[in-house]
């Protein structure tokens, strides 16, 4: 069973109601993923994903904290806030050292085994695979997978 970080965009599309195309694709297929693929999985969250979700602007902020009261939660300590400074400094991550430099920093430092995010820009982004990589492996650390969630159904066999 895999250790299954939900990264906020991915809560966030569960409970968009946004009526574009993209939106639609990406609500359709993250509810499909909690319905048929979380009980499949360790889910996990951070004090981050319920920090963002609980910002008074958020949009259908009760909805989105309440798909997630029951998950547990990594504690994000020094080793996380650290390691998320590193990958602002090195470049990983943007600027500050939270939200996406925090999530895949605690992801790290307790050994997550994927990330679920909706986030292709700095997260879900091939392009930044290999520099994870590097700069985890002089950390000690071994990366989480980083995945949209139409990319990461798990079929029985």
């Amino acid at each position: 069973m895999a250790r299954v970080y939900l990264e906020t965009s991915f809560v966030s599309a569960c409970v968009s109601d946004r009526q574009d195309t993209a939106s639609l694709y990406r609500r359709e297929v993250s509810n499909r993923w909690w319905a048929e693929q979380r009980h499949r999985h360790e889910l996990v969250i951070s004090d981050e994903v319920v920090f963002e979700l609980s910002h008074p602007d958020y949009p259908h902020s009760a909805k989105a904290l309440a798909l997630v009261e029951s998950i547990p939660f990594l504690d994000i300590d020094e080793e996380a806030t650290g390691v998320a400074k590193v990958f602002v400094r090195e470049r990983v991550m943007p600027q500050p050292a939270r939200g996406d430099a925090l999530h895949i920093a605690v992801c790290c430092v307790r050994a997550v085994d994927c990330v679920l995010s909706w986030n292709v820009q700095h997260l879900a982004n091939p392009a930044k695979v290999d520099h994870l990589r590097r700069i985890c492996a002089r950390l000690g650390l071994v990366p989480p997978v980083i995945v949209t969630p139409d990319n990461y159904f798990w079929e029985d066999t």
